[in-house]
């Protein structure tokens, strides 16, 4: 079983496009610090919130799923959480069981 993680942040709207990059790229060497595999990232652009958070109505949403231990996560959401970019994040893990190898004989 490898225990794949997928973690979904919110940065202010009125972050630049190089702002974006370089914060999606501090999380992700973040990540490789930690011991993290296959680490993937997506922009998933700017979209209404369904709510206020504070005091923004837009957000840029990230998406990013990546493999490793799971003490990185305390690491990855402490940052995030004394970041002022980020207005909301949530981390959840998925149990993806590994395909077998087909050992019939004929």
């Amino acid at each position: 079983m490898q225990t794949v993680y997928e973690t979904m942040y919110i940065l202010r709207p009125d972050l630049g496009d190089e702002q974006v990059e370089q914060i999606i790229s501090k999380y992700e060497n973040l990540l490789r610090e930690q011991g993290a595999d296959n680490i993937q990232s997506q922009n998933r652009g700017k979209r209404r919130l369904a709510y206020e958070i504070k005091k923004q109505r837009d957000g840029i949403y990230i998406q990013l799923n990546y493999t490793g231990p799971g003490k990185m996560i305390a690491v990855l959401e402490r940052a995030m959480r004394l970041s002022e970019e980020v207005i909301r994040y949530l981390t959840i893990n998925q149990q993806v069981k590994e395909p077998k190898a087909s050992t019939e004989a004929a």
